[in-house]
């Protein structure tokens, strides 16, 4: 599809990636810019459509369908994780329940709340932010990667169930990038991409009418590695 004339929702809008992509959006042409964030008054960017849009609230995902129907291009960015907890820690059980809301059972809600919005639009796109965390676990960050293996997998359903619609799915998988996210996250060496050239990827893969971005060097050096003996999802860092 293209952007330019499209109307889109871009959810957690109010900054980092998620600002990066409103921006991005509107300097691609896109006719209106909805701005998701569960405080709307955090979205500062001129030009956008502030709305309060908790991705746990059934009650905020109803009133963004009523407010955004003419919404065509649906951006998933939505997304929190989590310090000092682990898999086995005592809290893990509780941190994994805490960013499956989010990361997992947010994404379906407000995919499946917009789905009859985007059929009515002419099928449009929607788009998931996976993470390169989708395939492999790093030091330190074993409950993220659990959501977002499981928002890949949801991504792969919708695109099954909403093919028939028209609705392109896109999934996309990037590396650390340089926001709020990944601060405290340790010592962990790999490339940090810009939040703008994420969005540059994602708007231009959109464009392409890909189902997958992978939109950095670390995502392509990761799925390079599926065929690797090991394969890189079996590496573990000893940590």
């Amino acid at each position: 599809m293209k952007i330019k004339g499209s109307t889109a929702l871009v959810t957690g809008a109010n900054r980092g990636l998620g600002l990066a992509y409103a921006k991005a959006l509107l300097a691609a042409g896109a006719k209106k810019v909805y701005a998701g964030a569960r405080d709307p008054s955090s979205v500062t960017l001129k030009g956008v459509v502030p709305i309060k849009l908790d991705v746990t609230s059934a009650a905020d995902i109803a009133a963004a369908v009523t407010q955004c129907g003419d919404v065509d291009l649906l951006i998933n960015n939505a997304g929190v994780t989590v310090r000092g907890e682990t898999l086995l820690s005592d809290g893990g059980v509780d941190a994994l329940r805490d960013l499956m809301e989010t990361n997992v059972y947010g994404v379906l809600a407000v995919s499946r709340a917009f789905a009859p919005v985007l059929a009515s639009n002419g099928g449009g796109a929607l788009v998931n932010m996976l993470s390169v965390l989708s395939w492999i676990t790093l030091p330190g960050t074993s409950i993220y990667p659990v959501t977002k293996a499981a928002a890949w997998s949801l991504t792969n359903a919708l695109r099954n169930e909403l093919s028939k619609q028209g609705t392109l799915v896109v999934g996309v998988h990037a590396g650390l990038i340089e926001t709020d996210m990944i601060k405290g996250i340790g010592n962990v060496t790999l490339p940090r991409s810009r939040p703008e050239d994420i969005a540059a990827a994602v708007i231009k893969g959109i464009e392409a009418g890909d189902s997958e971005v992978i939109a950095d060097d670390t995502s392509r050096n990761v799925k390079a590695g599926f065929v690797a003996t090991p394969a890189a999802y079996l590496v573990t860092s000893g940590a």
